[in-house]
């Protein structure tokens, strides 16, 4: 008898079926039937992991959408701090000024790590979609696979 595992896809999310061949189909029939499984798999599932797994394309819906204009409160908060201790030294335009570039900075870090946090979750998203997809796909494939006579695991 002959026995060989398959591996499917070529990426974080490949992974192994182990095929046992229980009726004691030849090696050519073990292609053909691994290829027909992958085929019908890839039809039920819109997933083909021989083919490079693309990420979506940036939409209007999954672009970055500041949650507040990060730059100018922090620059109106950084001015008005400023003005007030500018008034305290006798000087309450200079100090706004100042304030309002620190504010201003300060904004614009908070606006970087929401940004940040935004890319990391749409990854984190993508990353879960494929897997399901996977799965989806490794099931399929095994039940095909399994009744064409194989043990699967």
């Amino acid at each position: 008898m002959l026995s060989g595992t398959f591996v499917i896809g070529g990426s974080a999310h490949a992974q192994e079926l182990y095929i046992y061949p229980s009726k004691g189909q030849s090696q050519a029939q073990q292609d053909k039937d691994r290829y027909e499984c992958h085929t019908w798999a890839a039809q039920q599932t819109s997933f083909d992991p021989s083919k490079p797994q693309t990420m979506p394309s940036n939409t209007a819906s999954n672009q970055y959408q500041p949650s507040q204009p990060h730059v100018v409160k922090g620059a109106a908060r950084g001015a008005a701090l400023g003005a007030v201790g500018g008034a305290i030294t006798g000087n309450a335009g200079k100090g706004a000024g100042a304030g309002a570039a620190m504010g201003g900075m300060a904004g614009g870090f908070r606006r970087r790590d929401e940004r940040r946090q935004q890319a990391s979750a749409q990854a984190s998203d993508t990353s879960a979609a494929m897997s399901k997809q996977q799965t989806a796909y490794n099931r399929a494939m095994a039940a095909c696979l399994q009744g064409r006579g194989y043990n699967v695991n």
